[in-house]
């Protein structure tokens, strides 16, 4: 008798699902337990399982229906798979098995495969092993995500049961191909271009070799780094005070006072506080590497685009130091005299485009760090103070950090910290 395989209950208020995947097709000898279909309701992804053992004779619904609880979505026949093959079918097989130098002339093919090729050989037994999955099961809005990033679904490796594609395995394609490593379809993600030209005169520019190194590596960050971005301010009356009582000594050793190189100082005593912002996520091995050194990079705007060198060591140099450090530093990267060494082991990063302008941004974290800080233009601002309004020079901070390590709370009491101590610059100059 044949088996009715319907749609059960899925849980208290879901009704009705959508048929993401088809596992099996009608002359499909199954197994009880095996997965049949999978559908998509509101709450969950799930496959359903075969009642019986079987051969599929009948399936009732294809890919992106919706069904209803109740609703038949295969029928089943149990005795088919029980049926004996009929008298002429076991002489042939009988016939076949008895060939054994036809299969050494065939170059030892297995003996199954010789039966496979004998037009009058039933298959009363599940002999085919070709995958019943189709070639990419994946829910609906997976395709619509794999559509909108230019994704072939055939070449998604599926971590789900029967090789089921999630959201997360189409994201991992894409990162492994923005990492260099896409391989075969790797193309795939990449879309063509209209052709600007109908609508007006253009002109290409090749993209420099740094150009397309800051583009892979903010693509890599962006891809695989989960980015929160924080804003706060600072009032830094007070410290630009500080900074103007020192700039002729920094001057005179060679360096230039600027918010950056106080920063840098800053930084540093802040790492020491939240450790977890001077750290590396290893997401293969689960693990969080927190660094006992503090190197920051700081972004130097070029003619060629942005280079990030490293200051080494801020926690035990002086502001004076530092300061000179970072001034020689930003002049080689203007001139192009950066050395690959004096550009990697940072374990955070300042971005300041104060000198530009700007209100507020959001940087992009600096791969495989965990957090980078954007600085903005300082203005004068009507502030009450002691319950009297007066201008306040304030400045704008912006904190991006990686939220699989950084939580909101812990990335606001960083930022306000920081902000605190440029407040009270009699710290700094203690710090000296």
């Amino acid at each position: 008798m044949v088996e009715d395989v319907k749609l059960p209950e899925i849980s208290e208020n879901v009704e009705s699902g959508v048929v993401v995947g088809i596992l099996v097709k009608v002359g499909d000898w199954v197994r009880m337990e095996q997965s049949l279909v999978e559908l998509e309701t509101e709450k969950a992804t799930f496959e359903l399982p075969s009642p019986v053992n079987g051969k599929v004779v009948e399936i009732r619904v294809k890919e992106n229906d919706e069904v209803r609880v109740g609703q038949v979505l295969l029928k089943i026949d149990p005795e088919a798979q029980a049926a004996e093959p009929s008298a002429p079918e076991k002489a042939a097989a009988a016939e076949v098995v008895e060939q054994p130098k036809a299969e050494r002339e065939a170059g030892g093919r297995v003996q199954e495969e010789t039966l496979a090729a004998k037009p009058q050989r039933a298959e009363p037994l599940p002999k085919r092993k070709e995958a019943v999955a189709p070639a990419a099961p994946a829910a609906p809005a997976v395709r619509q995500l794999a559509r909108e990033l230019g994704v072939d679904l055939s070449h998604v490796s599926g971590s789900g049961p029967g090789g089921r594609i999630s959201a997360e395995d189409v994201k991992d394609y894409v990162k492994g191909i923005v990492a260099g490593g896409g391989g075969a379809g790797a193309a795939s993600i990449l879309k063509p271009l209209p052709d600007f030209s109908k609508w007006g005169q253009v002109e290409r520019q090749s993209m420099t070799v740094t150009r397309r190194r800051i583009a892979e590596t903010l693509s890599y960050a962006w891809s695989n780094v989960p980015h929160v971005t924080q804003h706060d301010q600072a009032d830094i009356t007070g410290l630009e005070q500080f900074r103007r009582g020192y700039v002729e000594r920094v001057q005179q050793a060679g360096g230039k006072l600027t918010v950056t190189s106080i920063l840098l100082k800053v930084v540093a005593s802040a790492l020491k506080t939240f450790p977890t912002f001077n750290a590396s996520v290893d997401a293969e091995r689960d693990e969080v590497v927190l660094k006992k050194y503090y190197h920051v990079n700081v972004a130097v705007d070029t003619d060629r685009g942005l280079l990030v060198p490293v200051v080494r060591d801020v926690d035990t140099k002086s502001i004076l130091e530092l300061s000179v450090e970072l001034a020689g530093l930003a002049e080689k990267a203007r001139a192009n005299k950066l050395t690959p060494e004096e550009m990697t082991g940072g374990t955070f990063t300042i971005s300041n485009l104060g000198g530009i302008g700007g209100t507020a941004f959001a940087p992009i974290i600096y791969w495989p760090q965990v957090a980078i800080m954007g600085v903005a233009r300082a203005r004068q601002q009507a502030v009450y103070v002691d319950g009297q309004l007066q201008p306040r020079l304030v400045l704008p901070l912006s904190l991006s950090y990686d939220h699989r390590i950084i939580d909101g709370a812990e990335g606001v009491r960083f930022l306000r910290w920081i902000a605190q101590t440029l407040e009270r610059p009699f710290l700094l100059a203690v710090q000296e």
